[in-house]
């Protein structure tokens, strides 16, 4: 009798443990589901939701301060990406409608994206890159050269464009025979305005261990401002002004003018010698003036073409002006020759947002002429471009312990092809090396190499 009592009574243990077994794996399935689920709507890291993935968790969290503490940090990131999209969107939209420019305007919307974390963002970058390489072509077009000028022809000037110059033999030897920039994409180029916010920023350093770095208008990069503002350049622009008021328009004082140009290096100087017809003497003399005394710096221009192109795709983005600043111009180039791109002295106010007074340029404090460029719209473009990830905008100092990339005082060989004048980038990957890796060089003086 016991016998048969006892056996019915195992089985039904044996069956009530089967079902919990289920149970429990159902509710395992359950949870695991719900966290994949998580997962592939947000962007927060799985490590914060294996805190969150099940009700023992909420309870852990409450009682555990570090589980509670790494919570509420993934919440509080997430709110402020949101906060700060939001933002920006509010800003982009209202800064369009808004006709008139006020300084303080601009600098409340710095000071409410310095609070925000910038991150690039590959793909913006992308779209924005294909944008400006269909319309202007960097690349190709930015620099007027034996390949994109026919001998013989007459050019129109970029802003007296019903005037024409004939391009004759002696104008078309000037010419490189190709662009300079057969080794882009450049990794990692730094545009350094000349703002006076790059007073005591310590940015020098920084700047120096960029890849390629691009300069405006002929600034001083030697004694104490280097510290801030670096002496590394790789391409400067000249304003054919800054020759006539400075040098005599190279009449006299070309001694002075070689020692002045001598602190940059082996870069090229780029003047706009088909912009105006007043330019073209000047930006002339220029180039044989470093031919004759064999200076170790290329006299390049830009070309025409490119840079009505370029104002042409920034008008219908609302930057309408007389003309570009250089400032502007290489800033667009950069982000077609460049992978990353920082920018360094952007700064078109007279005060910092912890209302400093500081000079225009970080060595004078020459206004421009009114009227000449559109400043605060450029400076609001750049904004967006910052907010959107495609390039970085510098604010206020830098750090003073940067110590730079790992890799940027690796030497990397490259093979240069020369032509009249001017030596072209044609990199050839180093040993180890990916040849989709981006490449520059700066030409080292008196050898036949570059180093990254």
């Amino acid at each position: 009798m016991r016998a048969g009592i006892a056996f019915p009574a195992a089985l039904s243990s044996l069956l009530l443990f089967a079902c919990l077994l289920r149970l429990a794996a159902r509710g395992a399935l359950r949870t695991r589901s719900w966290q994949e689920e998580t997962e592939a709507a947000t962007d927060v890291t799985p490590k914060g939701f294996r805190i969150l993935r099940a009700p023992v968790a909420f309870v852990q969290l409450a009682t555990h301060p570090g589980n509670r503490t790494t919570h509420k940090n993934a919440i509080y990131q997430l709110e402020q990406a949101s906060k700060c999209k939001e933002m920006q969107d509010n800003i982009w939209s209202s800064s369009i409608k808004k006709k008139r420019y006020s300084e303080d305007y601009y600098l409340q919307i710095v000071t409410k994206i310095q609070n925000c974390t910038w991150k690039r963002r590959p793909g913006e970058f992308t779209k924005f890159r294909s944008e400006l390489a269909s319309c202007c072509d960097a690349v190709h077009n930015l620099i007027a050269s034996q390949n994109n000028t026919l001998l013989g022809s007459n050019m129109s000037y970029e802003v007296d464009n019903k005037k024409t110059i004939l391009i004759t033999e002696d104008i078309f030897r000037m010419l490189p025979e190709s662009p300079p920039f057969l080794g882009y994409p450049f990794k990692h180029c730094a545009v350094v305005g000349n703002g006076g916010i790059l007073k005591n920023s310590s940015c020098g350093a920084e700047i120096d261990n960029s890849d390629f770095v691009f300069r405006c208008n002929l600034p001083p990069t030697i004694g104490s401002v280097s510290k801030d503002v670096g002496n590394k350049t790789n391409l400067v622009t000249v304003n054919p002004s800054i020759i006539a008021q400075r040098y005599n328009k190279l009449n006299e004082k070309k001694v002075t003018f070689l020692e002045n140009m001598a602190s940059y290096g082996n870069a090229f100087l780029l003047l706009p010698a088909f912009s105006f017809k007043s330019n073209t003497a000047a930006s002339f003399k220029v180039y044989h003036t470093l031919q004759e005394f064999r200076a170790k710096q290329r006299a390049i221009f830009f070309h025409p073409r490119y840079l009505k192109s370029l104002a042409q795709f920034w008008r219908t983005k609302g930057v309408k002006a007389y003309r570009l600043s250089s400032g502007f111009m290489i800033a667009s180039a950069a982000v077609e020759l460049c992978e990353n791109v920082k920018l360094y002295g952007f700064w078109p106010f007279s005060k910092t947002t912890e209302e400093m007074p500081i000079s225009h340029h970080y060595y004078d404090n020459q206004l421009p002429k009114p009227g000449f460029h559109a400043m605060p719209k450029e400076y609001n473009q750049i904004l967006q471009l910052h907010g959107k990830g495609i390039l970085k905008l510098q604010f206020g100092k830098c750090d003073s312990d940067e110590k730079g990339r790992s890799d940027s005082s690796k030497m990397k060989h490259f093979s240069l092809s020369k032509y009249q004048g001017i030596s072209a980038f044609s990199a050839t990957p180093g040993e180890g090396q990916e040849a989709a890796i981006p490449r520059i060089c700066t030409l080292l003086p008196k050898r036949g190499m570059c180093m990254n």
